[in-house]
């Protein structure tokens, strides 16, 4: 057993222990082992949920022979992408320049220094249909190491140079935020690539596979659009409609699969993922009419499946089960409720990630309160305490993740950030509790530096800083809002509650500079299109001041569709005007019984009792 994966905080490396393959966690001991060794260093990049990074572990990994050649001739390193999302995206990129065709598992071949010079992606143990045989890869770059250094070395120069200027191309500094027209314009754009026969983004007879695409569907239902493009509106509605009656979606226990390999939703992917279940719930939740039985679904999904005893909630469930003694890649989810009776589920990836987490929080408050479920709002409170618990350094600093409830060493990226302050202000707006919000604000807080330019605190991963390797600068979305989009977000929702100016300012300049690439692309930008959706017209706010949480008034409210509806009691609202959030300044009940303000851009009608007023 390898003692340096067997103590990881992540299920991907613990089930790389006991391979024969002396393997290194990601880190700078691996690099200064190449460097005492005079070695390339491979890089294999996974995580615990792949399919492929499965196959190939039992392939090669496992395989004796093959682990004495690279013990021989290489460092190896074993990465798993959720917990080093930069390393991960740093290789990707390095990548792309030797191979179009990139997934995981993803195998570099680096010098002691970090930098790339050969990579792919699964190698099989045999050469087959043009790929070359995974020893065979290993002994022509040991040739080429040992033989041609210099072509080497020219190599890995040609790549990190081409990585440093992608990552010097700032955004446009002189774009600004779109307005409502420009935003119809990219969602009609949008909606133009529906898939007519199937629903969703794609052409019906197209041999790619076909995912959800959770953060364009969130885009397109954004209120801006349901009221000047209703058509592009519908096709969200529309994509929902089929997923949820195709096989993407687990009738049984109620998650949506990764993704479908054919254009009708069928053969899919069998993962699980957080991050597409949460971002599914809240599409569930605006879609019109709202699927409460598909919300519902995805809510015990993610609370009896993938919440921890901890609290938090794990990163995915696998494709992958053992029935009747073999692996079988979707063999459980196959089965009826009766037939998974006494089989042993897909396992789970426990690894507490902290912007995931925030989906999970964000999503579970919003839709305990509109469906009156509180027991998913405390789902998302306890997860929210084990983070802010377990995920925060001593020195205070946001980890990445944790496992068990040991934290990662990891550092948390500028979307765990994002994504986990948008999180806690949903809940401190489904509780009422401001200090949730306060923990948000200090979140954002952190990630704008004294000239208001905002980035990852801490400066991400110190091993690729060292080496000069970085992931490009990107506010593109992959299966989550980037971490532009999810700051974003989180200083947008900051100002609507009154915390000032400045978070607007933060929003705006954010959407801004990555808006000519959205509006042109608007498939891959629509978390980042959301938020400009919310900038884009005034907002709606609603405050309701009750000692009764069930008032008429109080439920007439949570029905109203306004960028914010929050529900206090009076000791609540003055908590909230003193940590200086302003909406909550002055409100308080009228004559001692529920009142409700209704406010557009921070200009409240007069305060009203009764149900009949509000709702007029």
């Amino acid at each position: 057993m390898n003692p340096r994966l067997a103590d990881a905080t992540s299920p991907y490396l613990r089930a790389h222990a006991g391979n024969p393959v002396a393997w290194f966690p990601w880190g700078e001991e691996a690099f200064a082992e190449a460097r005492r060794r005079d070695v390339p260093v491979m890089v294999s990049i996974g995580y615990s949920t792949c399919h492929w990074c499965h196959v190939m572990a039992r392939e090669s990994f496992e395989d004796e022979t093959t682990a004495a050649e690279l013990d021989a001739g290489f460092v190896s390193i074993k990465v798993d992408r959720e917990e080093h999302p930069e390393v991960d995206a740093a290789y990707m990129a390095a990548a792309s320049a030797f191979s179009q065709s990139l997934g995981w598992p993803l195998t570099v071949f680096a010098t002691p220094e970090g930098r790339p010079f050969y990579a792919g992606t699964y190698f099989p143990p045999q050469p087959r249909a043009g790929i070359p045989a995974f020893r065979q890869v290993l002994a022509a770059v040991h040739e080429a190491w040992t033989e041609r250094r210099d072509q080497i070395d020219e190599t890995a120069d040609a790549v990190a140079g081409a990585l440093a200027e992608v990552r010097r191309s700032a955004p446009d500094a002189d774009a600004s935020t779109p307005s409502a027209d420009e935003l119809v314009g990219a969602a009609r754009a949008l909606a133009g690539r529906e898939d007519p026969q199937h629903g969703g983004f794609g052409e019906p007879a197209a041999g790619a596979p076909k995912f959800p695409v959770a953060t364009a569907l969130r885009f397109l239902q954004t209120p801006v659009l349901r009221e000047h493009a209703a058509e592009a509106s519908a096709v969200a509605d529309r994509a929902l409609t089929a997923m949820a009656a195709s096989p993407l979606r687990d009738a049984v226990e109620g998650g949506f699969f990764r993704y479908a390999t054919r254009p009708d939703w069928t053969v899919p992917h069998y993962e699980r993922m957080l991050t597409d279940n949460s971002q599914l719930l809240d599409v569930a939740m605006a879609a019109v009419p709202a699927r409460d039985d598909v919300a519902r679904g995805i809510a015990g999904f993610l609370r009896d499946v993938l919440q921890q005893p901890g609290g938090g909630f794990g990163a995915a469930q696998d494709s992958e089960s053992w029935i009747d003694g073999a692996r079988s890649e979707g063999g459980y989810y196959a089965r009826d409720a009766a037939d998974r009776v006494g089989l042993d589920p897909p396992a789970v990836d426990g690894k507490v990630v902290s912007g995931w987490n925030g989906l999970a929080i964000g999503a579970l408050a919003r839709a305990g309160v509109r469906l009156d479920e509180p027991s998913w709002i405390e789902s998302a409170r306890w997860a929210a305490d084990a983070v802010l618990e377990v995920n925060v350094a001593a020195d205070g600093r946001l980890l990445r993740a944790s496992l068990d409830e040991v934290p990662s060493r990891a550092q948390a990226t500028l979307a765990d950030h994002g994504q986990l302050a948008a999180g806690l202000i949903a809940l401190a707006v489904a509780t009422g509790e401001v200090a949730y919000a306060m923990r948000a604000r200090e979140l954002v807080d952190a990630c704008v530096d004294a000239e208001h330019r905002v980035a990852v605190p801490g400066g991400g991963d110190p091993v690729l800083s060292r080496q000069g390797i970085g992931a490009p600068d990107t506010a593109s979305d992959a299966d989550e809002p980037s971490g532009a989009a999810s700051v974003a977000e989180a200083a947008a929702a900051l100002w609507m509650l009154g915390a000032g100016d400045s978070y607007r300012s933060i929003a705006e300049r954010l959407v801004a500079a990555h808006a000519p690439a959205a509006l042109a692309q608007p498939l891959a930008y629509g978390a980042l299109l959301r938020v400009a959706a919310g900038l884009a017209e005034p907002p709606r706010q609603v405050v309701v001041v009750t000692d009764d949480a069930h008032a008429a008034l109080a439920t007439a409210a949570r029905s109203i569709r306004a960028d914010v509806v929050i529900i206090v009691s009076p000791e609540q609202s003055l908590s909230w005007a003193a940590a200086g959030f302003e909406l909550l300044a002055g409100k308080e009940q009228r004559d001692g019984r529920p009142t409700a303000y209704d406010c557009r851009d921070f200009a409240c009608r007069l305060p009203v009792t009764d149900v009949a007023a509000l709702e007029a």
